[in-house]
């Protein structure tokens, strides 16, 4: 069972920053496929970013957060992160990781295994 908990996120004016984290609860974390997505209220959830698993890292951006948003990932912390940068009100909402054992990075959240219990990120105007 991998546990997934995230951290950071927070009130923001437009136009700041965040750093969110994912840390996951075992040592082969390098091994899965972690996806951002969230929910705004009233809004059904969303795909954010993804990073591939392994050495690969390569990823995956939505286009409202393209340019904006970076994912990566430090595989000696079993740690994921997601710095939004340029933040706006429309990227206000409930952020969450997911993971899945796969090399294959999916936008679809039923794909994911695993998620964690979510951040808040409010972005004011």
């Amino acid at each position: 069972q991998v546990q997934l908990v995230e951290s950071g996120g927070g009130l923001v004016q437009a136009g700041g920053s965040l750093r969110l984290s994912c840390a996951a609860s075992l040592r082969t974390f390098n091994g899965y496929t972690v996806g951002w997505f969230r929910q705004a209220p009233g809004k059904e959830r969303e795909f954010v970013a993804a990073i591939r698993a392994w050495t690969d890292s390569s990823t995956n951006y939505a286009d409202s957060v393209k340019g904006r948003f970076t994912t990566s990932r430090d595989n000696a912390k079993n740690t994921v992160y997601l710095q939004m940068n340029s933040l706006k009100s429309e990227d206000t909402a409930i952020y969450y990781c997911a993971a899945r054992s796969s090399m294959v990075v999916t936008t679809i959240a039923n794909d994911y295994n695993y998620w964690g219990q979510g951040t808040q990120v409010t972005v004011s105007s």
